[in-house]
């Protein structure tokens, strides 16, 4: 049986390891590091990597390697073994204070947006001692950061510690003015629940599509789908339980604090929840479960598809990213208190975040675009591609009373001037909790719902921490000085309600009429496809405040505007070369097939005896026939558009273009595609349908 609480973090250089391997001396050099981000000179860091190589050997480790994050979306490794040669022929396990520190990988193939040519090949990747080592199967993994010859950020995690680092920044300044000097730092906690499928490998195996892609092209509707409600919450079947205690106790083992596990809404779709944690380290945790999901599931002869929309007429997969900001003494800066400062200070910091969102609703919406999610987003399974926050009634409600300077009714009525009265309370489950907004207040934090589930949350974060921390440092500019701060406080809170209470929608955001109110009568952006959203990266609002709060510079901005929109040219480009790989090969000669049975079932018939009617098979080959001719003209159709819309050099034009043609095309092969599905015979398909992907495992 397993002892939780002796394998939790037995894989992982943590605090309680650290204080066991390191002398006193270098443990407090070292966490003097972690905690205030002084540099650590060479003579700490020597002693560090001999305790961490000792410790990672002892579990079993042979090789190290500098963990990072790419503009790939994914992790990257280059393993190097802790062998030495001696003189006598024999090898030394050593591991020095420099290879810990500072690595070398090549930059030259990894997506730089022209940040770096293909001959400037070095890059550097760098400690991140805030993010614990961990031992993954035979190799130390050491987070790091990423970074050109130049200096260049080349990842994801350099710009959320950049973006962390003016949040605490910027909220200090904040606090200091609510008499709170005894906090040395405030950090964004995340909890990002992370959706996923799981089917059978023998039938992934049998399907290009989700070989080459992640997502089905092809296939027609399955007789039952999620019609029932009965795959959600479900008990959990034998397979998938034997496949999550494998996974928790890997989890487990590398110090993720992964928490719930349940069926979702889809047949075959599940969701694994961590507890919160520091957001890069929370973001560091999302990398490793994504990776770890798919291994566990090998194991058990499954695949894992953490695709956005891996099936068509069936929810697709998100994470919601929970996310909330705490003080060093332990104080959740957006939980209500109990006192009128507590309460003036939550309703600033709630200011803060309502007007981010609202002015840079279009740098929120574009962290999450990718081209999976353009398939998820404005379903009725996901949020609108329409940035809103959702407050419920009494919240909304104190700021309209706050605004108006109007009494507000709770049990009494009640004149909230802030400093003065201290507001009704807020139990934490204050709101009810809305599915169909993509930002949602949840009592203590926000949940934003629009992540995809292959994402790097580190977009979504930030983002989102950048844009509070712009906003807190107005609201610090205006306040610090003020012979009246109560006043001023007040004014400022009143202010912002007037002028971003278009973002507050506590309705539902399926609705149709959502969308025309939203974007009509209150001005909000839809951006429905990344085309769309990713222009506004390099607008001069954003690239301004972005670069003032020194998380990006200019030119990797426009790197990152370049990779993205590549990025996405590149994913619909090869999902159009396998529609035309598939119909090409498989589905037309699988269809051409069963129209040759049936001719010759209907000839065997007439020569039998010639009375004998052969009007269904008749009937069949007229219309498969005709369904042949369509799909072979749309797969040549698609093939041209693809052949032209390449002729474009321009990175904005070929994105819109895919949108616009490709997409389309595609769209009218698989229609046709499916209906010749529906009506041939399952013994001539050439793939497994989804009634079979969907129904295999639960």
């Amino acid at each position: 049986m397993t002892n939780l609480t002796e394998i939790f973090g037995s894989h992982v250089f943590n605090d309680s390891v650290m204080r066991t391997h390191l002398p006193k001396e270098i443990y407090k050099q070292l966490k003097k590091t972690i905690d205030e981000g002084t540099e650590l000179n060479i003579e700490v860091a020597n002693v560090v990597a001999t305790a961490m190589k000792d410790w990672a050997t002892s579990l079993g480790a042979t090789h190290y390697t500098h963990w990072f994050q790419p503009m790939t979306g994914i992790t990257a490794e280059k393993h190097d073994s802790f062998i030495s040669p001696a003189s006598n022929g024999k090898v030394l396990l050593e591991f020095s204070g420099k290879e810990l520190v500072k690595g070398e990988p090549d930059a030259s193939s990894f997506p730089s947006g022209g940040l770096r040519t293909t001959f400037e090949a070095r890059g550097y990747t760098a400690w991140d001692p805030t993010s614990y080592a961990f031992v993954k199967g035979t190799t130390l993994c050491i987070p790091t950061a990423f970074c050109s010859y130049d200096g260049k950020a080349l990842d994801k995690r350099t710009p959320l510690l950049r973006s962390m680092e003016a949040l605490n920044r910027q909220a200090l300044r904040i606090l200091r003015l609510f008499g709170q000097n005894d906090v040395k730092c405030v950090k964004a906690y995340v909890g990002a629940e992370q959706e996923y499928f799981l089917i059978d490998e023998n039938m992934y195996k049998k399907r290009k599509d989700l070989k080459f892609t992640g997502r089905t092209l092809f296939g027609a509707k399955s007789p039952k789908g999620q019609e029932l409600d009965d795959h959600y919450f479900r008990s959990i079947k034998p397979r998938v339980a034997a496949f999550m205690k494998d996974l928790n106790e890997e989890l487990w083992k590398l110090g993720v604090l992964a928490k719930t596990e349940h069926n979702e809404v889809a047949p075959s779709q599940h969701e694994i929840a961590p507890l919160f944690t520091v957001v890069n380290i929370a973001t560091d945790h999302n990398q490793i479960i994504m990776e770890i999901l798919q291994h566990v599931a090998q194991r058990h002869g499954l695949v894992c598809l953490l695709h956005e929309k891996p099936f068509s007429a069936v929810n697709g997969s998100g994470k919601h990213n929970n996310w909330s900001l705490h003080t060093d003494t332990g104080v959740n800066l957006l939980m209500p208190g109990d006192t009128p400062y507590e309460n003036a200070q939550f309703l600033l910091f709630l200011c803060a975040v309502i007007q981010a969102v609202d002015e840079y609703q279009d740098l929120i919406r574009l962290s999450v675009a990718t081209a999976g999610n353009d398939h998820r987003l404005g379903e009725n399974e996901a949020p609108p591609a329409i940035v809103s926050i959702f407050l419920g009634d009494e919240l909304t409600a104190i700021l309209d009373a706050i605004e108006n300077d109007t009494p507000y009714t709770h049990h009494e009525k009640t004149q909230l001037r802030l400093g003065v009265d201290v507001l009704p309370p807020l139990p934490r489950d204050t709101t009810d909790r809305n599915r169909t907004s993509p930002f949602a207040f949840t009592g203590n934090k926000f949940e934003f719902r629009m992540v995809g589930s292959s994402d790097s949350i580190a977009c979504a974060n930030i983002m989102l921490n950048t844009a509070v921390a712009e906003i807190l440092s107005r609201y610090a500019d205006r306040l610090e000085g003020k012979s009246d701060f109560n006043n001023e406080l007040h004014n400022l809170i009143r202010d912002t309600i007037k002028a971003h209470k278009r973002v507050i929608f506590n309705g539902n955001g399926y609705d149709e009429t959502w969308v025309e109110e939203a974007t009509k009568v209150r001005g909000l952006l839809n951006l429905k496809t990344t085309p769309d959203c990713l222009p506004y990266l390099i607008s001069e609002k954003n690239v301004s405040m972005l670069t003032r709060q020194k998380v990006y510079t200019k030119e990797e901005l426009y790197s990152r505007y370049e990779i993205l929109l590549e990025n996405y040219c590149k994913t619909t480009n090869i999902e159009a070369l396998t529609m035309i790989d598939m119909s090409r090969k498989e589905i037309l000669p699988a269809v051409t097939s069963y129209i040759k049975e049936l001719a010759s079932t209907a000839a065997a018939k007439k020569a039998f005896c010639e009375s004998i009617s052969c009007s269904y098979e008749e009937k069949l080959v007229k219309h498969l026939s005709a369904l042949v001719e369509i799909i072979d003209m749309r797969t040549n159709e698609l093939e041209n558009i693809l052949i032209n819309v390449k002729e474009s050099s321009n990175i904005s034009e070929l994105s819109c273009a895919f949108r616009d043609k490709v997409l389309p095309a595609m769209q009218a092969l698989r229609i046709v595609a499916d209906d010749a599905e529906s009506i041939t015979a399952e013994k001539f398909w050439p793939y497994p349908t989804y009634g079979d992907l969907l129904f295999s495992v639960i």
